[in-house]
């Protein structure tokens, strides 16, 4: 192996985990960034990836990279510089052991992010968040499902990751009901949850025993749910929701608008409401 190939090893199997002790997302998120870097050089190279060392990490090959990540890629500029973050971080820990390739290496970790202003934050309005609530099928398995799943999310503003990773044990429907997850940084929370969600849950979980694996939100053989299985249920329920709510179709909903109802309160802007007045239509149990 070339010293490259030889640092990445060492970075991702003993640095990441066992001295930083980053996430395994965050460790996820860096490895597919180098992958598809060392990608990228080897192709304007036109050699292989096994012949990609520090001599190819120029900051014009990097930036390069980025500007075929947000151009031709057509990823955000908030994904852009993940990416360059994700860069920074193994070559700042491979500088003191690559001093012939110090000058470079600095000069990229010099990189600034790229500046971009911020999106305007999307919200649903009272009438929205019914009709999605409303628009699984319930006489379906896999709707009663999602139903159940959306309530839930709106109610507690979990993240779409915190949502399927959830475990049969990390639901608490007794007295005090409640949800707990580790979510950002690794960070155990726990969310109350009301009454309306506690019985909608309850119901769906009914239901769920009679299921393998101990996935909250499961498939139909009782695996968890990917983060893209969330956001293609959302979409098709958006689709059946904007039937009835034509506003929708003006709108970009993915599963992190849903995070903008927080704690069982709904952010307006002009303040917060609770949950409890924006579901004005009874929310069936059945």
């Amino acid at each position: 192996m070339n010293a490259l190939a030889t640092h990445l090893q060492a970075y991702f199997t003993d640095f990441a985990r066992a001295q930083r002790d980053l996430s395994p997302h965050t460790i996820t998120s860096y490895r597919d960034t180098w992958r598809m870097l060392i990608t990228f050089l080897a192709d304007q190279a036109a050699t292989t990836a096994s012949h990609i060392d520090f001599d190819h990490l120029t900051p014009e090959a990097v930036t390069a990279f980025l500007d075929h990540l947000e151009q031709e890629r057509g990823n955000s500029v908030t994904t852009r510089n993940a990416r360059l973050t994700a860069i920074r971080a193994v070559l700042t820990r491979a500088l003191p052991n690559q001093l012939e390739h110090a000058a470079t290496i600095t000069r990229v970790l010099a990189i600034p992010p790229k500046r971009h202003p911020h999106p305007t934050l999307e919200f649903l309005t009272p009438a929205e968040v019914n009709a999605l609530i409303g628009a699984p099928d319930r006489e379906r398995w896999t709707g009663r499902r999602d139903h159940a799943l959306l309530v839930l999310a709106i109610q507690t503003g979990l993240r779409i990751s915190e949502l399927c990773s959830l475990a049969l044990t990390d639901l608490h429907l007794g007295a005090a009901a409640h949800v707990t997850c580790t979510g950002k940084g690794r960070r155990k929370r726990s969310t109350p949850l009301t009454t309306t969600t506690t019985a909608v849950v309850a119901v769906y979980l009914t239901e769920r025993t009679n299921r393998p694996g101990q996935a909250l939100f499961c498939g139909p053989r009782g695996q968890q749910l990917s983060p893209d299985a969330l956001e293609h249920r959302l979409h098709i329920h958006l689709t059946t929701a904007a039937a009835t709510c034509a506003s929708l179709n003006d709108k970009h909903v993915t599963m992190h608008t849903l995070r903008h109802y927080v704690d069982g309160w709904v952010m307006w802007p002009d303040g917060l409401f609770p949950l409890a007045g924006v579901l004005t239509a009874p929310i069936p149990t059945t």
